[in-house]
């Protein structure tokens, strides 16, 4: 029982060291800024290409790590992303910096999906939704890392020094997974699938035409992508400029994102666990009330009360463990030899929001005059296209999952046959 815990907790610490790389230039925006004498909009193209990376190696990674297993996929991660911070302490070149960044992204992009896997080859069927809430709410624990110890570094050390803790601690992860984690349990039979280019396109093709992965797929995109957004860019510019919030209040409510996505996650994992048939009104919900709170706060015209803020931050935040969800259609509508590419598909969405948002956001702050609170009181608004986009591929996507349901014996009942029953 003890190597079942030592194995996922190596792979939850490779991954809190993932999300410290990829939130590390959010909070370093406006050192970055002076860095590397740069606009919004170039700035944003940071994080963008990052992401663009980090998405389109989803598929991929998915595929290699169907073939290769998550131990290779975790420790091949780890050190791209220590190579990546090493060369982005060091260098004041802008394309070499942007080359780092683009690396930070491919090799987060094979490290959450292998982390992932680990759990139903590890721990009892029962137990696998609320281990993986688990491994994504420990996992931004990597954020704490950048808002408070990366961000002090940052400010009392200078950039070097701050990105080479950041890539030291990688080095730690990269030996760490290489030398414990294991695939499965002794003994258990790890399943792989054929690698030809016909294999793999036959198995992508198969995996996306099942409504449970595209219903994931919806999911993550409109949980997901209002708190990454705010995470991996412009979230401290946000509440630093246009709020008019000191460095420490700024630290204190990205650590408040990180604390109320623990508290949630449990909740959401134990839900979804016990009501599988009920996980898309759980994901309507949160959607709803990320758009509901956005629209509170974008509608003053002058900055927002600390409460409100306090507010919008815990609720924006719960869209991460939201998130997960998507990962348990994946499990239960794929079957383990296809999972890391399920899986892949699955997170491609919210990240594939993220960017172009990142993105517009970036254009619309550059033609406004920058980090101002008009500025970004119009930026933010690009949020509710996503958001409209993933309610309405959640319905259909669900109407079609419950007919295939329907067609292999399983009946889900409809909330009104709930309600009359109770």
């Amino acid at each position: 029982m003890k190597k079942v815990w030592l194995v996922w907790g190596i792979g939850v610490f490779a991954y809190m060291i993932a999300v410290l790389h990829r939130t590390s230039f959010g909070v370093s925006g406006l050192v970055a800024s002076e860095r590397f004498s740069i606009s919004p909009s170039v700035l944003s193209s940071f994080v963008v290409l990052q992401i663009v990376v980090y998405a389109g190696m989803q598929i991929p990674a998915g595929v290699l790590l169907d073939r290769f297993g998550s131990r290779i996929m975790i420790a091949v991660g780890a050190a791209i992303m220590m190579s990546a911070q090493f060369t982005l302490a060091l260098t004041e070149s802008l394309p070499i910096a942007i080359g780092a960044r683009i690396a930070v992204g491919a090799g987060d992009a094979l490290t959450f999906i292998s982390v992932l896997r680990l759990v139903p080859q590890w721990f009892p069927a029962r137990q696998v939704p609320l281990v993986s809430q688990f491994t994504g709410i420990l996992g931004q624990i990597g954020q704490v890392l950048s808002a408070l110890p990366f961000m002090l570094l940052l400010n009392g050390f200078g950039w070097t020094i701050a990105y080479g803790s950041a890539a030291s601690l990688g080095l730690l992860a990269f030996v760490l997974a290489l030398s414990i984690i294991r695939d499965a349990p002794p003994g258990a039979d790890v399943k792989t699938v054929p690698a030809g280019a016909r294999d793999v396109a036959r198995q992508i093709r198969v995996v996306w035409m099942r409504p449970g992965t595209r219903l994931g797929f919806f999911t993550h995109m409109g949980t997901q992508f209002s708190i990454t957004t705010f995470a991996l860019l412009w979230g401290v510019p946000y509440l630093s400029s246009a709020q008019g919030l000191d460095d420490a209040t700024v630290g204190s409510l990205l650590t408040l994102s990180v604390i109320s996505a623990i508290v949630a996650g449990p909740i959401f994992g134990i839900l979804s666990g016990r009501f599988p048939m009920r996980r898309s009104w759980l994901v309507l919900s949160i959607m709803i009330s990320n758009a509901a709170m956005w629209t509170i706060v974008l509608s003053l015209d002058h900055p927002a009360p600390l409460w409100l803020l306090v507010i919008l931050i815990v609720v924006i935040s719960i869209g991460g463990p939201g998130s997960m969800i998507g990962f348990d259609y994946a499990r239960a509508f794929n079957p383990s030899s296809n999972m890391g590419t399920a899986q892949g598909m699955v997170n491609i969405g919210g990240f594939l929001a993220s960017l172009i948002v990142i993105q517009v956001m970036g254009v619309i702050l550059g033609n406004m005059g920058g980090y101002t609170f008009d500025g970004f009181r119009v930026a933010w608004m690009v949020q509710y296209p996503v958001w409209i986009i993933g309610i309405i591929g959640v319905l259909v996507t669900r109407g079609k999952a419950r007919r295939e349901l329907a067609a292999d014996g399983v009946h889900v009942r409809s909330m009104r046959e709930v309600l009359r029953r109770r």
